[in-house]
């Protein structure tokens, strides 16, 4: 193959990375830059890193030196969140680099490519910056809008994509490095993103999964009418999908817990396309934890708030993630955490142990002394407490039996009669499966079939 002009891209992080590095990909064709097919055929390799926590920014930094070594004839470039937060950094550590780039403005990223390619680079560096976060002013979502570009390509699974409707954040949770990687709240326009739903349904998605920082706050960084900061946008968002035509599905990922619009609860009640499906990140239950962590909530009022949710629709699924070993947090805390995820008895769960993160209000909330001490005790609790959870999940799961529902094909097991499948209870990549029995042969990825649960097997479920 001719290297000439030929990319290769891997895209770690979430799912909000990864629609960036579709744009990515979508910016570099309209140049005439060619996807390869395998890191070896590229002369490009773009690695779009995450760099949230510590376990993330090494799995990143570990990346770049593999492809490093594995393809020294190839071009390896740093994007994404550890570029944007330690440019610098990246540059001077790792000097075999082809060229460093954040998160600040994707649009730039194929005239960036370009002027590496033509070797447009100053003689004492290999380096071309383009803006950071801090040099590019703007309080709309308006400089990487996704409505700028049809993303034709996308590396998510067949039938489904994901549409970012913010960018940046204004919680300031103070563990969260996210305002320092990605800035303040940005909240794209409603018609770009029913705009860009309907360009993707209409080209064969089945599945749409709303992203951003937190999907409590849409919308209220842009100003209404009388020129002032509006509230809430997320229900009004939700009625204009709705008249969208078309047989898909809508979910919602990522709502603060302090900022759930209780105004989308009739919206998703009276609706056949939204998923009563709520990921709404809790982080801990104790009071004194969740207030150092910046938050307003306490065990009561957010075990209100899944009872609420669960009166106004009862089969609603809701997840949540839990971090352990944050700065004060003792026995005493982890035990009400205990007691609030038996109370609360949440669907789907995910677990991860406090990173301390620099430039974070809690990074001096604690020494590294005492940081690792409080870790070791929360990495002994964490078994004891995913255990609690599988077999809340597997009961919780047990409710769907007897139930049809519309799945959306994902893969064919070989050679059976069998088909892994999600359905609207499960989110992509971070929930459980459908064992679907069907003929071989008869479905294919992406397709939406309605099919009957018959059966809890562990976190998965069975249907035919």
């Amino acid at each position: 193959m001719n290297r000439s002009k030929t990319y290769y891209i891997i895209s770690l992080g979430c799912a909000k990375n990864q629609v960036d590095s579709e744009l990515i990909i979508e910016s570099l064709s309209e140049k005439g830059w060619k996807k390869a097919s395998s890191a070896e055929e590229a002369y490009f390799i773009i690695v779009n890193t995450c760099g949230f926590i510590e376990s993330a920014k090494e799995e990143s930094i570990n990346t770049l030196l593999a492809y490093q070594q594995e393809y020294p004839d190839s071009v390896i470039i740093a994007a994404g969140c550890l570029s944007e937060r330690y440019s610098t950094d990246l540059a001077e550590s790792i000097p075999e680099l082809g060229g460093v780039f954040g998160n600040a403005n994707i649009s730039m990223v194929a005239d960036y490519i370009d002027k590496l390619y033509l070797k447009e680079t100053p003689s004492d560096s290999t380096f071309v910056k383009v803006p950071l976060l801090a040099d590019v002013t703007s309080e709309s979502f308006t400089r990487d809008d996704n409505s700028s570009v049809d993303r034709t390509v996308l590396l998510s699974r067949p039938g489904s994509a994901y549409i970012k409707i913010t960018e940046g954040c204004n919680n300031n949770c103070s563990f969260c490095a996210i305002p320092v990687i990605r800035g303040k709240l940005r909240s794209r326009k409603i018609e770009s993103i029913i705009k860009e739903i309907t360009n993707m349904t209409q080209n064969g998605i089945k599945e749409i999964n709303l992203v951003g920082q937190d999907l409590g706050s849409y919308g209220k960084d842009l100003k209404d009418v009388d020129g002032d900061k509006s509230k809430c946008l997320l229900s009004e968002l939700l009625l204009e999908i709705e008249k969208i035509p078309g047989n898909f599905l809508i979910r919602m990922l990522y709502i603060h817990p302090d900022n759930f619009p209780k105004d989308i609860l009739p919206i998703c009640a009276k609706s056949r396309r939204i998923a009563p499906y709520f990921d709404i990140p809790f982080q801990h239950a104790s009071m004194p934890v969740l207030s150092s962590m910046n938050r307003r909530g306490d065990k009561d009022k957010y075990l209100r708030l899944i009872s609420y949710i669960r009166e106004y629709l009862p089969d609603a699924v809701i997840r949540t993630t839990f971090m352990l070993g944050f700065p004060g947090e003792d026995s005493s805390d982890r035990d009400e955490l205990e007691y609030f995820i038996k109370k609360g008895c949440i669907d789907w769960a995910g677990f991860f142990v406090y990173s301390r993160e620099e430039d974070t209000p809690a990074f001096d909330f604690d020494n590294e002394r005492a940081h690792k001490k409080r870790v070791k005790a929360a990495e002994k609790k964490l078994p004891e407490l995913k255990d609690l959870q599988t077999r809340i999940t597997e009961d919780r799961l047990k409710r769907f039996i007897g139930i049809k529902v519309d799945l959306l094909v994902e893969e064919a097991v070989n050679e059976e009669d069998l088909y892994l499948c999600r359905s609207w209870i499960q989110a992509p990549d971070v929930d459980g499966l459908v064992v679907l029995h069907a003929d071989e042969g008869s479905l294919s990825p992406g397709d939406f079939v309605e099919a009957e649960i018959i059966a809890v097997n562990g976190i998965d479920l069975e249907a035919k």
